[in-house]
């Protein structure tokens, strides 16, 4: 009752100001069309619901708090309905057969006997179909003759904060963690339950709760309390816990002298490290480890390998529901080397030796979540071990909180490609969702953009990319465009021409932003640190793969990386179907065309224009369309809310002053080494490189 009254009071207090996107998608505000109510009100006269069980009274609670914002009027609850109609029926049933067709968080939602019932095997499958059905009423739906049954692809969809004990984020560009730390676990952020709401309303059922550069600080009792009060608020949404855990934590923490994963002592202080957490939290999801990356501690520091540290923590997990999830993101600092191929050449030799409660979480790309990349090799190559995605919804390299950015093309492009592991058809999406190659458990992480920001994600659009994560976790055969369509009649508007506009705005944001920073393959010239503009001139840094001239390798002959063989054999890790793909300059997909080839600037393209001339055309017009994108946003003033109207509107601006600055940076860096002219009829940028490199300066002064 309590947790309900603080959701009331937050939906009143969103409701009594201008729109401040606080409310993200669950915006319950009465339907406009009085008929399109008049008939949804007639379908929902009351909630039916038996089963005792928290999350079936949260979905309960949510259908009531959203049928009398969009509707307008109460729903009550109701225990016997015998004789009645016209009414929303929610059921468990773990074995009858409505219920056959469906995986345990799977739901139906069906027309039946005059009432719209649905039916899952387990209460979480009843809260997805709750949140089916809202989502339903509030794109404008037809539900009269509503027949859904829904599966989720993917059983473990699951949010990685990188948030740290002092409040602050990595990677984070939406203010500080929302994680109030300090004050739990005796103050409950009114927060936390809007956040629970937004995540189970797109199916994401697990949340690690810190940075995977962990301290052990969070394995103290100190934070456990924190935790489990943070845990008690999320179960009854079907959320379970992770923590990433410091693979040091036997050592700092507990005193002993190693952390070596095969000495007794170490391996008995995280068995009873485990015992102690499920103490404090019944239903722990498990650790999440960032191990030996970064300058992170983990089992090579006693030569022991990835399996041996994975392994020791899944034994600590055997008595318990919950896994290991280890991750993937390791690479050596070699001059002379590839980083594309660290995490395939480190864990190749492993695979088949991980234990059955450990996935192994890669990186979408083999870099490091770049704006567009090639799937990561080890995708496909490891049919022995469970490999779960790791996406980044935080836009480090994506323009961060100040550029319009839709992800969901990004994410689909990478779940859409054919490894070709045992011939075509062989996704990666069929990888991870264990499919391929019949593992049971299954992964999608996404690294999370939530912060203490009013709106949650900074750039009101930034919002979309949450969304659409949690919908391809729960189904990535869904479209990027249905996602988007659905998203905004949510959040933005319910007029379909503006819908269309801002549609088309949506899926044309991600190929602007690669054209004016990264076109034709080219990656990592971020600034350094910071990860915000351009320094494609960065030559020096703590190690070698942190530079820009690592990656681009810019010289008098041309552009790219070849990895073809002459530099790195990194494209030899791919089957040979994937190899022909990308294997021939000359028939190469011109969006990968630089990460697996040195071109030279002469080089006459499948476009008519020479590398040198198609990459300041792209350059020049991801400029351009900038400023359409921002003439198309003015158009549509007159059906979006002033607040988040005007907060697009501004980042917009400052969007177009830094795609200015890439594509200046990057053209007066590249020609000191193609030493040809700006082709006609673009004009050459105002400003001189020396011009160009005070504004990294400067940034770096902030």
């Amino acid at each position: 009752m309590f947790r309900k009254l603080i959701l009331v009071l937050w939906i009143i207090s969103c409701n009594t100001f201008a729109d401040d996107g606080s409310r993200l998608w669950l915006k319950y505000d009465l339907l406009k069309d009085t008929q399109q109510r008049e008939s949804y009100i007639a379908l929902t006269k009351y909630i039916s619901f038996t089963h005792d069980s928290p999350i079936v009274a949260t979905a309960a609670n949510e259908l009531q708090l959203g049928f009398e914002g969009l509707l307008g009027k109460k729903v009550s609850f109701l225990r016997n309905i015998s004789g009645k109609t016209g009414g929303i029926v929610l059921e468990v049933n773990s074995d009858g057969a409505s219920v056959q067709n469906l995986a345990d968080d799977g739901f139906a939602i069906n027309h039946l006997k005059g009432n719209i019932v649905i039916s899952a095997k387990t209460p979480s499958g009843v809260l997805y179909g709750a949140f089916e059905l809202l989502r339903n009423i509030q794109t404008g739906k037809n539900i009269s003759k509503i027949a859904i049954t829904n599966n989720p692809k993917v059983k473990i969809r699951m949010l990685n904060h990188w948030d740290n004990a002092n409040g602050t984020v990595e990677r984070g560009y939406a203010g500080s963690s929302m994680w109030k730390w300090t004050e739990l676990p005796f103050r409950i952020d009114p927060r936390y339950i809007q956040y629970a709401r937004a995540n189970a309303s797109i199916g994401i059922n697990a949340t690690s709760i810190n940075n995977v550069n962990a301290s052990s600080r969070f394995l103290t009792p100190e934070y456990l309390e924190k935790i489990k009060a943070v845990a008690d608020v999320l179960r009854p949404y079907g959320i379970s816990v992770f923590i990433s855990v410091n693979f040091a934590s036997p050592r700092t923490l507990g005193g002993l002298k190693t952390s070596d994963p095969l000495d007794p002592e170490v391996r008995k202080w995280w068995n009873d490290k485990t015992k102690e957490i499920h103490e404090y939290i019944h239903d722990f999801g498990g650790f999440l480890v960032k191990a030996n990356s970064e300058g992170q501690p983990g089992p090579q520091d006693y030569g022991r390998t990835h399996a041996d540290g994975a392994n020791m923590l899944a034994e600590a997990m055997r008595p318990f529901k919950g896994i290991v999830i280890w991750r993937a993101f390791v690479y050596k600092a070699d001059p002379n080397g590839d980083r594309f191929k660290e995490g395939y050449d480190q864990f190749k030799p492993l695979d088949g030796t991980f234990d059955p409660k450990v996935i192994v979480q890669v990186k979408n790309g083999p870099i490091d979540f770049m704006p567009r990349e090639p799937f990561h090799p080890m995708f496909g190559a490891f049919p022995k071990t469970t490999l779960g995605m790791e996406f980044q919804i935080t836009q480090e390299y994506l323009g961060q909180s100040t550029h319009l950015t839709y992800l969901a093309p990004m994410f689909k492009e990478c779940l859409d490609s054919d490894t070709y592991a045992q011939g075509k058809g062989s996704t990666v999406a069929r990888v991870i969702d264990g499919s391929l190659e019949s593992h049971q458990n299954s992964l999608m992480a996404g690294v999370a953009n939530t912060g203490s920001d009013v709106n949650w994600t900074a750039h009101p659009f930034n919002q979309a990319n949450w969304y659409a994560f949690g919908r391809l976790a729960w189904d990535y055969n869904l479209s990027s465009e249905q996602i988007a369509a659905e998203w905004i009649a949510m959040t933005l508007t319910k007029n379909k021409t503006a819908q269309d506009k801002i549609n088309t705005l949506m899926m044309q944001s991600l190929p602007v932003y690669i054209s004016y920073t990264y076109p034709l393959g080219t990656a990592h010239m971020m600034g350094e640190g910071h990860h915000y503009g351009p320094e494609p001139w960065l030559a020096k840094s703590g190690r070698p793969d942190w530079t820009s001239v690592y990656y681009h390798r810019a010289d008098s002959v041309g552009l790219g990386f070849d990895r073809t063989g002459k530099v790195s054999n990194a494209l030899s890790l791919y089957k040979p179907e994937v190899r022909k793909q990308w294997g021939n300059a000359d028939e190469c997909d011109l969006n990968y065309l630089l990460w697996f080839h040195h071109v030279p600037w002469t080089k006459k393209l499948s476009t008519g224009r020479t590398l040198w001339d198609e990459l300041c055309f792209r350059y020049y017009d991801g400029v351009e369309q900038v400023r359409k994108m921002q003439t198309n946003w003015e158009s549509l003033k007159n059906e979006i809310d002033t607040e988040t109207f005007e907060n697009v509107q501004g980042r917009l601006k400052i969007q177009e002053k830094e795609a200015l600055w890439w594509r200046d940076a990057c053209v007066l860096y590249f020609i000191t080494y193609a030493k040809m002219p700006i082709p006609a009829p673009l004009v050459p940028p105002a400003r001189s490189l020396d011009e160009v490199k005070k504004l990294v300066e400067i940034y770096h002064l902030r």
